[in-house]
């Protein structure tokens, strides 16, 4: 252990601690609290309290909440926060410190499952020790919030369901009554496992920013689907899949019997499937795809059923990363539902459907051997035939309850998104009151006979924590589910993404902020069961985002261009987290190569430096699950995409370049020769990359197999090799770069050995692990070779025309991801006006569509689910390279030594008449751009204010004059 490391943990006194119960419990909400005597030290009132958690936590002082964290870790490097809480004391009197600590206990793809704990002291300013985490300490469940709850999506841990009536807000304060909890639990000293290092918080601490909606959208009186559930499938058939978040298959069914009073019209279905494809039998016949109706992937089956018994038998076999399995019954007559497995005594049985199975299953992890289910499966094959419970009897030792913690019924996502009534109103005036600020509440009108929903816009993409003020009658409940694109009526549900909360209230006025992040632009609140109007007085969202300044900028002479560009900013910011994420709503996962670009765009945005190094500081973490590192991290899903791992080569380059570190150089080389070398030892006799992995470019039918030789993966290792060696030379290992970049030629020559097509004049996509050569071409694959240097002279040639006309048969690019290696390609060939051009056509969509963020992928991809969807998040980091583009060749304005001393500015005019912005420079400072051209003398005005310190390097767009006016500042 290094000496810092070891002094971070020398400073603790405090203990971890939790309860005397389960170590890691499911979906825990837990409550910990010390009320003590404070008094100050020589009228000093500086205190500063120091804590971390397994797995969040929320920090109260004397019932004012002070922070929430902590950032994401690796447990073996866990973060700490630290706070400065003298204000918030009271001296010669009683104080509390309060903490809810939400522990998962489940892997996600945001942290390892672990155990459950809290670590907290309080010093003061000199470093003494105040209070600290010990026995002394109370803690309790929080009964409000429903343990029970379902999956929020494979990335995500759970829900939010809140029943105000069983808690009291006032434990967080001193005068809480807290005689009834039980003691605290001493677990371990500071650096115990799994947290064997304590690093403090590296980055500052993200934004609550209240952002109140722009209007009330729609109003509507509906009826839910009667019966719904939520089934956590994953876990219902491999217990032990939450210790980690990898794929799993299996083969198994579930059952139940359903009872009708009299005949009726009967319809069962999914408005989600998880991914698991709707199956059912009943009344002797297996039901699925052409039998069912629904826009995909609802699937609902309606049949005439007679009065009696009918045994229920919906086939689960397939795989499941995590995500919820939604089930849904409306019926025109009563109907009772029950668990086959007779006469047990088993609590679980309060479940009414059992398990059948399973009967094989198997884990999946990308860059290991295939794992593949059993074949034959008789026992399978002869209960899908089976009809009756009787008949089901005589596989009793195959048919086990359903745990009740993992199915949820009332299932807010199926209750919101399939209504059996829906009866559209016209919205009063008053209740556009619920969404401004300091206006009197809005009333939410109440109907005899159906629930009420309002659709509240908030006006654009946001991501934080929900809040709100509404007075109302005990048991009102209020459900809420948040989405993020609509159109003519058309609500775009979020699949496999179960964004929803529900809060039951208690009598009278109250408030409640919500503790699960969650992104959205559209908010659907639905009450339910009440018994008087619900007067809505406040609704807002606590922006939560890493804390940056918009000093980048850009303006030009065309408006569709501006407005590109400022989406694409927005997006990047509601993307910077803890760490870069991918999208604030399905899933706020870290992704490593989506990384790489969201950190150029960010440059020339924000200029942050920090959340770049911790992002980057993270990868090597996952080493213990592979040498190759992980694609997203830190996670429980040990998955390998080697581009990624090579993006994070040439980001760690970059950082160097941009903030001219050398530290950062020296502390990452090691990792990046670490993993190069074992990506190095997977070139196979020809020379070539050739694994398993997830071996991932892009949202397009190009052929990139999971295993084989993946040719652009093979380009991007050239690159990877290259760019490492420019970082060995940054740390003074000068002889190991050369031999890095040395080991760059011999793959080049491979590539063009094996994967050049000479009937097809084209890179194959791909020699799959059979020998076949791919049978698509794809823009992407010419594209990255291009970008990485690969061909010939000759090739070069044909590849360029390929880039400006690419050819009909070709794959085409799918995503705004793919297009930034497209853009650096066309920038390296020198062709910004067709850059241009590409960014106004294929963003000029989004804005057309009237966009507030830019979306994942391209309409044009392979992965939307019908028609409708015009791609799948709204709101994508990987999306919004036009900041950088426009900003380092609209406005001309790139880094040409470490930590940019010296800058080029070299503006592109691509047919605009003008353009001016602002670039931020690293540290501190900016440079400001503004160009104009005059067409008929061929001539630019520049104009260029920056540093004095600043070493200008001008030049003049091909074809024009300069006339430039310097402005130096300092």
């Amino acid at each position: 252990m290094n000496k810092l490391l070891r002094r971070h943990l020398t400073m603790w006194q405090a203990s971890w601690i939790w309860d005397s119960g389960e170590e890691s419990p499911r979906n825990a909400w837990r409550c910990f609290r010390k009320t003590f005597d404070y008094r100050q030290i020589d009228g000093n009132r500086e205190a500063k309290v120091k804590l971390t958690a397994d797995t969040r936590y929320v920090l109260y002082v004397n019932g004012t909440q002070v922070g929430r964290g902590p950032v994401r870790s690796w447990p073996f490097e866990l973060a700490y926060d630290e706070y400065d809480i003298g204000h918030l004391l009271q001296n010669g009197a009683a104080n509390t410190i309060a903490v809810l600590v939400v522990h998962a206990g489940i892997a996600t793809f945001q942290s390892l499952r672990e155990r459950g704990g809290l670590l907290l002291q309080l010093e003061t300013g000199s470093g003494a020790v105040i209070e600290r985490t010990d026995a002394s300490w109370k803690t309790s469940v929080h009964l409000a919030y429903d343990a029970s709850s379902s999956r929020i999506s494979c990335q995500l841990p759970f829900t939010e369901r809140y029943d105000a009536r069983s808690w009291s807000d006032a434990w967080t304060e001193a005068s809480f009554d807290d005689s009834a909890w039980e003691q605290a639990t001493a677990i371990g000293s500071a650096g115990m496992a799994p947290w064997t290092s304590l690093v403090p918080r590296s980055i500052p601490y993200l934004t609550e920013e209240p952002v109140y909606p722009a209007r009330v959208e729609e109003l509507s009186f509906v009826r839910p689907v009667p019966w719904s559930a939520v089934f956590d499938v994953r876990t219902m058939l491999v217990p032990d899949s939450v210790n980690h978040a990898n794929p799993i298959t299996f083969v198994a069914m579930m059952a139940s019997v359903l009872t009708l009073s009299e005949p009726c019209t009967f319809t069962i279905g999914s408005v989600d499937d998880g991914r698991i494809p709707f199956r059912v039998r009943i009344g002797g016949k297996w039901y699925a795809d052409g039998d069912l109706s629904g826009e995909k992937p609802n699937a609902f089956l309606e049949l005439q059923l007679t009065a009696g018994e009918h045994l229920l038998l919906i086939d689960l076999t397939g795989g499941s990363h995590g995500h919820g399995y939604h089930l849904g019954i409306s019926c025109d007559a009563p109907f009772e539902l029950r668990s086959p497995i007779a006469d047990s005594a088993e609590p679980a049985n309060a479940v009414p459907f059992a398990i059948i199975g399973p009967f094989d299953s198997a884990e999946h992890i990308d860059h290991q051997p295939a794992v593949s289910l059993a074949v034959e499966q008789p026992l399978y094959e002869a209960i899908k035939q089976i009809d009756t419970a009787d008949q089901l009897s005589e596989y009793a030792e195959w048919v086990k309850p359903i745990p009740e913690q993992l199915v949820h019924f009332s299932d807010v996502y199926s209750q919101t998104a399939w209504r059996i009534v829906d009866k559209p109103q016209p919205v009063p005036a008053q209740l556009q009151h619920a969404v401004v600020a300091g206006a009197d509440a809005g009333v939410i009108p109440v109907h005899a006979e159906l629930d009420t929903e309002i659709l509240i816009d908030f006006g654009r993409e946001l991501s934080g924590y929900l809040a709100f003020t509404i007075e109302a009658a005990e048991g009102t409940i209020i459900d809420g589910y948040g989405f993020e694109y609509m159109r003519d009526g058309w609500r775009q549900y979020t699949f496999e993404l179960d964004n929803t909360f529900r809060y039951t209230c208690r009598e009278g006025w109250q408030s409640y902020v919500s503790v699960v992040r969650r992104g959205f632009r559209y908010l659907a609140l639905t009450v339910r069961g009440a018994s008087r109007p619900v007067k809505l007085y406040d609704i807002k969202l606590l922006q939560s985002s890493y804390p940056v300044a918009n000093v980048g900028t850009f303006h030009s002479s065309n408006a569709k261009l501006n407005e590109i560009w400022r989406i694409s900013r927005d997006t990047t910011r509601l993307c910077m987290e803890d760490t870069f994420v991918d999208c604030p709503a399905f899933e706020q996962t870290y992704w490593v190569g989506d990384a790489r670009n969201a950190s150029l765009i960010n440059y020339y945005a924000f200029g942050s430096a920090e959340i770049v190094e911790r992002c980057l500081r993270l990868v090597p973490g996952s080493a213990f699950q592979s040498p190759l590192f992980g694609d997203q991290v830190p996670s429980g899903w040990s998955s390998v995409i080697p581009n990624w791992t090579f993006f994070w080569v040439s980001a760690c380059l970059e950082h160097y370049q941009f903030t001219g570190n050398g530290s950062f150089a020296n502390e990452m080389w090691p990792h990046v020769r670490f993993t190069l070398e074992h990506y190095l030892q997977k070139l196979d006799n020809r020379g070539l990359l050739n694994m398993r992995g997830w071996n991932l470019l892009d949202w397009a039918p190009f052929e990139q197999p999971g295993d084989g030789v993946v040719a652009p993966q093979n380009m991007f290792l050239v690159k990877a090799l290259r760019d490492a060696a420019q970082l060995a030379d940054a740390a003074g290992e000068h002889a190991i770069g050369e031999a890095f970049a040395e080991r760059a030629a011999p793959l080049r020559n491979a590539i063009n050995d094996g994967l050049w097509d000479e009937s097809r004049q084209a890179y194959l996509d791909c020699i799959h692990a059979d020998g076949r050569p791919s049978s698509t071409l794809s823009m992407q694959t010419q594209v990255v070779a291009c970008l990485c240097g690969i061909p010939t002279e000759e090739r070069a040639q044909v590849l360029q025309r390929y880039i400006v006309e690419p050819p009909a048969d070709f794959v085409q690019i799918g995503s705004p991801f793919m297009s930034f290696f497209y853009h650096e390609a066309l920038v390296k060939l020198g062709m910004q006006d067709t850059l241009a051009a590409d960014i106004l056509q294929q963003y000029g969509v989004m804005v057309d569509q009237g966009a507030t963020s830019v979306w994942e992928v391209y309409p044009s991809s392979n992965i939307t689910i019908n028609a409708k969807m015009l791609t799948r998040s709204h709101c994508h980091a990987w999306s919004a390279g036009p900041v950088y583009f426009l900003g380092s060749e609209v406005l001309g304005v790139r880094g040409l030594t470490p930590g940019w001393t010296k800058v080029a500015v070299a503006p592109k005019p691509v047919g605009l008449e003008w353009a001016r912005g602002t670039v931020p420079l690293p540290g501190s400072g900016r440079i400001d751009v503004s160009w104009k051209v005059n067409e008929s003398s061929k001539t630019m005005q520049l104009r260029v204010v920056a540093p004095s310190t600043l070493e200008l390097e001008i030049s003049a767009p091909d074809g024009y004059e300069l006339e430039v006016e310097k402005v130096l500042l300092g």
